[in-house]
């Protein structure tokens, strides 16, 4: 079942996306809820991130090219970063360079968003805690990383986090690709058993962590061959039995001191 979050008539709903239309529903997605009884066509709703995440968090490097490259262990400490709400952007949605840099980079990837409150569960439990996944732009400026190691600041911006278009809820993570498109020019296509953390690892470890919350939602790595794009450019994240998320580029008005 594919979950989107859209405006329609100028306010903003839930609904069930259908190839034919989309199903408005009411009450709580993460809980109860039930179909409104109303539908609207594509033509007549505006898309938007198909959730209002409370935290956001990515993973860094975590694809290999080939399943021979894959460590035989995993790593102690992954390295795990957080993106603020405030980056969240829907699809169709520009994302803005900032104006003092020519160019950022994309990366395509499968985000995971959660169901219910998930405190120390086993990597057995994981799916158990999952609403659903969407595709995530983890868009980023390395210019801005801190030369101590910091990535907060690059990964930040408004707009840097484009999510979407829909949830899907039943689908297998460990048997989709990960692909994307630059002005129509494949640039990645890796399939997740390339992940160096497997997805229930991954919860399971964050977990153990931090409390997540329902709606929050988890970058899982963005394979080999995201590139920096600049204005004008148009990037498409694609995995196929989600749909695809397409963003353009455009650059900043206003000066950020770097």
């Amino acid at each position: 079942m594919k979950f989107g979050r859209f405006n329609y008539k100028n306010e903003i709903h839930y609904g069930v996306v259908t190839d034919e239309e989309i199903k408005l529903i009411k009450g709580d997605i993460f809980g109860s809820w039930e179909y409104s009884g109303e539908t609207a066509a594509r033509e007549e709703i505006e898309q938007l991130a198909p959730v209002e995440p409370n935290k956001i968090i990515g993973i860094g490097a975590n694809y290999v090219g080939n399943k021979d490259e894959l460590p035989s262990s995993l790593p102690e400490i992954p390295v795990f970063f957080f993106k603020p709400a405030s980056s969240v952007v829907g699809p169709d949605t520009e994302v803005t360079i900032p104006e003092s840099i020519d160019e950022v980079k994309f990366e395509s990837e499968l985000a995971v968003v959660i169901r219910k409150e998930t405190k120390n569960v086993s990597k057995e439990q994981v799916l158990d805690h999952i609403f659903g996944y969407t595709i995530g732009n983890d868009v980023t400026a390395p210019q801005f990383f801190h030369e101590n190691g910091h990535w907060t600041l690059g990964k930040a911006f408004d707009t840097f986090t484009p999510i979407g278009p829909v949830v899907e809820t039943e689908l297998d993570p460990e048997k989709v690709n990960v692909k994307a498109r630059v002005n129509g020019v494949e640039a990645q296509n890796s399939p997740t058993d390339l992940m160096i953390v497997p997805l229930r690892e991954m919860v399971s470890y964050l977990s153990t962590i931090m409390t997540l919350q329902p709606g929050d939602v988890i970058l899982t790595g963005s394979p080999l061959g995201a590139h920096f794009v600049q204005d004008g450019d148009v990037v498409e994240c694609i995995i196929e039995e989600i749909g695809t998320l397409k963003n353009s580029l455009v650059r900043s008005s206003a000066s950020v001191k770097s």
